[in-house]
C-alpha cells in the first residue's frame, strides 16, 4: 500500500490543490458547491497520482541511477511496471468519472488532457531531449486551475487563463533551482534540465526574468477579475519575495558565491500559495 501511495507523490499533489479551491471561490464569486469542490479535489489528487504513476513507470530507469529518487517503489522492487501501470490506468479512469459525474465534463476532459500531456508531451517527448523541457512540460501543471473553474462554472474565462498563464511562468522559476540542487543526478542520466547543464549565472537570470514576468502576469487578474485590494496588494508582496529572492540568486552566481538554489524553490512555493489564499480571500470580502 505504501509503494501505492508513493507512485501518487502526494507531496506534489499537494500543491496542485492549493491552487485549485481558491480559483472554484473566484469562479462561483463566493463558497462553491461543497460537494463539487469534494468531487474536484478527490478527482483532481487521483489525476495528478494516475499521472505521477505513469512517469514513474517511465523513468524507472534513470530514477535507479538518481540519488534522490532511489527509494521510489518500482526502483526498491515494491511494486512491478505491470502493477504500477494497471494502478494508474484505474487511477485515470476513476479520476474521469468523479469529476464527470460530480462536476462538469469539461472539468473530466481537462484532467484527461492534463494527463497525456505530461506522460506524452513532457516525460516521453522533452525531458531527455532539450532544456525547454521543464517550460513546456510545465504546462501540465497548470491545468488544476483551469479544471477548478471549470468545475464550478462549466466553461473557462479569461481570468481562468490569467491564472493558468501565471503558473506556466511560475514553474521554470520554481524547478530550476532544484534542478540546481540536484545538477550531479540529472547530469548522471543525461537529463539536461536547464539548472544542470547552463552556469549558474544564466540559470539565475532567467529564474529573474520568469519571476518578473510572474509578477506582472499575476497583476493581470486585477482589471480581469475585478480584484479588490486585499488581492492586490498580497500579489505584490508575494510576487516582490519571489522577485527579490531570485536576485539574490542571481548576485550570488554573478559574484562566485555559493548559490543557495533552495532559497529560490522555497520562495516560490510560498508565494504561490499566498497569492492563491489572495484569489480566494479577495472574492469573499469585495465581490
Amino acid at each position: 500500500m505504501r509503494g501505492y501511495v508513493a507512485l501518487m507523490k502526494l507531496r506534489v499533489v499537494e500543491l496542485l490543490l492549493v491552487t485549485t479551491v481558491p480559483v472554484m471561490i473566484l469562479a462561483a464569486h463566493g463558497v462553491p458547491s461543497l460537494f463539487v469542490v469534494a468531487c474536484t479535489l478527490v478527482g483532481g489528487t487521483l489525476s495528478a497520482g494516475a499521472a505521477n504513476a505513469f512517469n514513474m513507470v517511465l523513468d524507472r530507469d534513470i530514477d535507479r541511477v538518481m540519488h534522490r529518487t532511489r527509494h521510489r517503489p518500482l526502483v526498491t522492487g515494491a511494486l512491478t511496471p505491470r502493477e504500477a501501470v494497471v494502478f494508474a490506468s484505474a487511477l485515470t479512469v476513476l479520476s474521469t468519472l468523479v469529476l464527470g459525474f460530480g462536476t462538469t465534463w469539461l472539468a473530466a476532459a481537462l484532467s484527461l488532457a492534463a494527463i497525456g500531456f505530461y506522460v506524452f508531451v513532457y516525460t516521453l517527448w522533452l525531458k531527455r531531449r532539450t532544456t525547454q523541457n521543464i517550460i513546456w512540460g510545465g504546462l501540465a501543471g497548470c491545468f488544476p486551475v483551469l479544471i477548478g473553474w471549470a468545475a464550478v462554472t462549466g466553461s473557462l474565462s479569461w481570468a481562468a487563463w490569467v491564472l493558468f498563464a501565471v503558473i506556466f511562468l511560475w514553474t521554470p522559476p520554481h524547478y530550476w533551482p532544484l534542478s540546481m540542487r540536484y545538477k550531479e543526478d540529472y547530469a548522471s542520466v543525461g537529463v539536461p534540465m536547464l539548472g544542470a547543464v547552463a552556469s549558474n549565472t544564466k540559470v539565475g537570470l532567467q529564474t529573474v526574468l520568469y519571476a518578473w514576468a510572474t509578477l506582472a502576469c499575476s497583476l493581470l487578474l486585477v482589471p480581469v477579475a475585478h480584484m479588490g485590494p486585499l488581492y492586490t496588494a498580497v500579489a505584490l508582496a508575494a510576487g516582490g519575495w519571489f522577485v527579490l529572492e531570485t536576485h539574490r540568486l542571481y548576485a550570488r552566481a554573478v559574484s562566485g558565491g555559493e548559490a543557495a538554489p533552495m532559497r529560490v524553490f522555497h520562495a516560490s512555493i510560498g508565494s504561490l500559495s499566498l497569492l492563491f489564499l489572495g484569489v480566494a480571500i479577495d472574492p469573499l470580502l469585495f465581490h
